[in-house]
């Protein structure tokens, strides 16, 4: 009869990394004053601030600029210059990560002021109110470091007509706070607090040859688990470890890395899921459920957002590795069942983790 080697204790600390809590970007631009007859087109200096710890679907964001706008001789008598100072409170929605990029859109109000001097008047620019609406990306470097690009829309009702500017935008966006400083550069990789030993799986024939060495008790228990050696299909099973009455423990964790604030599992990950796809494709009386969890940084939204996304991920490979699809689901708790303490930073590592539940039918 075949018997399967397993290691169930896979450890699946699958480091559920968080946005970082807020954001500053220090940006330069072109601005394009497309409905403002009186201004050449000129640049703009300024930074953007960004709130992520709300839990809302919006990132508050607040913008600054700073122009120093000529006034076209074209178009006017004179020449002269005037400072233009703009400040808005937007709402920023980012999407999910598109080949290592993250879209961005974003709407908001704003206040523009004008100081041109004795021509303020004559040339029909003043001090207004605007709205705006933009698009853009941020590349990611680094967890904490990126570049980003925009493109904002400005419309202003401006003294009976209506002026618009449009401006681009770059910066490097740096991110702050307590989930930007615990984040692993690059790969996302945080080492598990405990490592436990993962053994392969091996078919029949080396199970009978380790069996034929003075090592192996046949009628014995040597994990402790209360199954005899001759009837556990899983008998390395760390000690305390609950079992069910095949000597398989009841939840499996796997050592599975994403990458940075991604659902996609890097190639090493990968293998360790083959594994367990092909434990469960050798006992297909075995269903199982992934599910996710993370730590306590960041929104509660986000955090069950990216639980529910990598959960998926790691249910959707094992069923592109041949696992039936009614034999596998995927749940995200979030943050809401921590096995330690979020205070700390081991506590922190010990939540951000993926398990799979095993129940035999």
């Amino acid at each position: 009869m075949k018997k399967l080697l397993l290691i169930p204790t896979l450890l699946l600390s699958s480091s559920l990394m968080m946005a970082a809590d807020y954001e500053i970007t220090p940006m330069i631009g072109y601005n394009i004053a497309e409905g403002n007859i009186d201004l050449d087109n000129y640049a703009t200096f300024g930074a953007e601030f960004q709130y992520n710890a709300l839990d809302f679907f919006l990132k508050p964001e607040l913008s600054i600029f700073y122009s120093k706008a000529d006034y076209n001789t074209k178009k006017l008598p004179y020449n002269a210059d005037t400072d233009v100072w703009r400040i808005a409170l937007n709402g920023v929605y980012e999407y999910d990560k598109v080949a290592g990029i993250i879209p961005l859109a974003k709407v908001g109000l704003g206040y523009e002021t004008m100081n041109g001097g004795s021509y303020k008047g004559q040339t029909g620019n003043s001090d207004s109110a605007f709205i705006n609406a933009g698009v853009g990306a941020k590349i990611p470097f680094t967890d904490a470091l990126a570049l980003k690009l925009e493109a904002v829309y400005m419309l202003k009702y401006n003294d009976a007509r209506y002026d618009n500017n449009l401006a681009i935008l770059a910066g490097l966006n740096f991110a702050f706070g307590q989930s930007a400083q615990k984040a692993a550069p690059v790969s996302e990789t945080i080492e598990p607090v405990k490592e436990e030993p993962k053994e392969e799986i091996v078919e029949e024939a080396a199970v009978e040859e380790e069996a034929t060495s003075a090592v192996a008790v046949v009628d014995g228990d040597d994990d402790g688990d209360g199954i005899l050696n001759s009837k556990d299909l899983c008998p390395n099973t760390p000690i305390g470890q609950a079992v069910n009455s095949d000597g398989c423990p009841i939840k499996i964790a796997l050592d599975i890395n994403f990458e940075y604030d991604s659902a996609k599992i890097d190639a090493a990950s990968e293998r360790l899921v083959q594994k367990y796809a092909d434990f469960l494709n050798k006992y297909t009386n075995y269903s199982t459920k992934i599910v996710g969890h993370t730590d306590s940084a960041g929104s509660k939204a986000y955090n069950q957002k990216l639980s529910q996304k990598r959960a998926t991920s790691v249910r959707d490979m094992l069923i592109e590795k041949s696992v039936d699809a009614t034999r596998v689901s995927a749940v995200g708790k979030g943050e809401l069942d921590p096995i330690a303490d979020n205070s700390t930073a081991e506590g922190r590592a010990q939540n951000r983790r993926i398990e799979a539940e095993l129940t035999r039918e």
